[in-house]
């Protein structure tokens, strides 16, 4: 191990990180990003936003938007899609992989299973992991859908890979993509001055939309890519149309709202709207996180929202962990635009009526501490 470095607190490097983060929503994935403040970048997996020429982002110090893809290389898993506007991101620094040692320790961060920032330790098992001549670190720390593209941080603060796969079925064996090929690949898109790029997977030059006219063909070996310009945009169907269309009218931008495959969040007041639909079994389903328990007059809010249960109809009141969930199921079958709009109208307005009772008169908490990740 190599002594010479100092160790940085783990709590002081997760805190570094906490509005570097940022989490990324396409209609068929999600993942993590990381902004690079001297390459003005974000930093994600080609995986995460495969097939998209724009994502949603989100983070702690900027409002969801929705930004440019600039590059995208399928041999190295790496992605780079432009900062979002008006943000107060940390400097954080790709670290030399030079500098680690197998045993030394690690910590993973990212927002798996759509969850806000989480941060997993662990340590090096293996420094040189080769897989199609391109070098990964194999790490125990956990990783889960949605880590990848979040950083591999080591003891000094550092970033010395990216999160990109798992071994599936194998109990925390992780790989990360050393920062040598993240910066090779950062040396490489500077060569286009900014301009959109492609890397071909067959001959592994880049194409940069730089021509009169744009094709899906590699200019130097003349494989089918597909060029960043020419990606079609994401059109939804079928009940996922509807959805979209019922929350068009109540005022919010689809793009905006998508959370990943048949996923959407939105805001109404100090409340947040999850609206999920299980294609396989038909059911779409809108959870409202209304607030968090008191820590007093538990069994007279028990009580409260049992009696409201009985009287609700088409909705009723559950609690996952300290969070108190308003939600409205409804089949497929059963759905039409006007139908959807009207219940869920009545879904917002029921939650933002109960969040100030349950408030004022059962001392439940506001749900503020909802992250900005999930803020409109």
């Amino acid at each position: 191990m190599n002594d010479q470095i100092k160790d940085t607190n783990p709590r002081e490097i997760i805190k570094r990180f906490e509005d570097n983060l940022i989490q990324i929503a396409t209609p068929y994935s999600t993942g993590t990003g990381f902004f690079l403040k001297e390459y003005n970048l974000i930093i994600t997996n080609e995986h995460v936003i495969r097939g998209n020429k724009n994502a949603m982002i989100a983070g702690k110090t900027f409002n969801k938007q929705i930004v440019s893809v600039l590059y995208l290389d399928e041999t190295y898993d790496l992605a780079f899609i432009s900062p979002p506007n008006d943000h107060n991101m940390s400097a954080v620094s790709l670290g030399d992989t030079s500098t680690a040692d197998e045993g030394d320790s690690i910590i993973a961060i990212g927002h798996p299973f759509d969850l806000n920032f989480t941060a997993t330790q662990g340590i090096i098992s293996n420094l040189v992991h080769q897989k199609d001549d391109i070098s990964y670190i194999q790490h125990d720390a956990a990783l889960n859908p949605g880590n990848s593209g979040g950083p591999l941080v080591d003891k000094t603060g550092n970033i010395i890979g990216i999160n990109t796969f798992i071994i599936q079925d194998g109990h925390n064996i992780g790989f990360a993509l050393t920062s040598d090929n993240i910066l090779k690949c950062l040396h490489d898109f500077a060569k286009g001055n900014g301009v959109k790029g492609v890397r071909c997977a067959s001959c592994r030059n880049i194409s940069f939309e730089i021509e009169q006219k744009i094709t899906n063909y590699c200019t130097f070996c003349g494989a089918s890519i597909s060029m960043i310009s020419l990606i079609q945009e994401y059109e939804p169907y079928g009940l996922c149309l509807t959805v979209e269309e019922m929350i068009t009218a109540l005022g919010y931008n689809p793009a905006i709202c998508r959370k990943g495959p048949n996923s959407w969040s939105l805001q109404k007041g100090s409340a947040i709207v999850n609206i999920s639909y299980y294609e396989k079994t038909g059911l779409l389903v809108g959870d409202v996180f209304v607030c968090t328990l008191p820590e007093n007059k538990i069994n007279d809010l028990y009580l409260f929202l049992l009696k409201q249960n009985y009287l609700l109809q088409g909705m009723n009141f559950s609690l996952k962990d300290q969070d108190i969930i308003l939600s409205l199921l409804i089949y497929d079958q059963y759905i039409n635009s006007n139908t959807l709009l009207k219940l869920f109208k009545q879904l917002l307005a029921k939650a933002d009526e109960y969040d100030n009772i349950l408030v004022e008169q059962y001392g439940a908490k506001w749900k503020n501490q909802l992250d900005q990740f999930d803020k409109i």
